[in-house]
């Protein structure tokens, strides 16, 4: 039912075919894994096909090894007319000493579309945060939407340079 989940976890052992040669995930892998949990929560809140409209602030800030347990959590944190805003986080625990760090983080912007094969963009179930956590990272959505949108003039100088 659109509009009830908000919030997405997946749960899984980081295998020797997501690491790179020096024995930790491929930054890449990492970014997949994004995608698939933040695409699983923005379809669960709107009820409709979603595509990914942008990436902000990712940080890869510990390294996830062959063996660790991963859990990658998407949250819904603001919402537009037709997008939402995820926080996204990668968290990796080494099973044998219990002890977990936050490997990756970022905000991702998911948009609904009326039809998965070129269809436009569809509206959402708006939502408004009540809790402290939720106000402030909220307000990091925002400010990351405004940054974004001062810097399209300069991206698009670019491109015609």
């Amino acid at each position: 039912m659109p509009g009830t989940q908000r919030e997405v976890e997946f749960r899984f052992l980081a295998q020797p075919t997501d690491v790179n040669f020096g024995g930790k995930v491929h930054g890449g892998m990492a970014m997949k894994w994004l995608d698939q949990a933040g695409y699983a929560c923005a379809v669960g809140w709107s009820g409709a096909y979603c595509v990914t409209a942008s990436v902000s602030g990712i940080q890869f800030l510990a390294p996830i090894l062959i063996g660790d347990l991963v859990t990658v959590r998407a949250r819904l944190i603001h919402t537009g007319t037709s997008s939402m805003h995820l926080s996204v986080d990668v968290l990796a625990r080494d099973l044998r000493s219990g002890e977990q760090r936050l490997a990756t983080s970022c905000v991702m912007v998911f948009v609904a579309l009326d039809k998965p094969d070129g269809g436009k963009p569809t509206p959402v179930p708006p939502w408004k945060p009540v809790e402290e956590r939720d106000l402030k990272l909220q307000e990091y959505a925002l400010k990351l939407m405004e940054m974004s949108r001062a810097m399209e003039p300069l991206v698009l100088a670019t491109r015609e340079a």
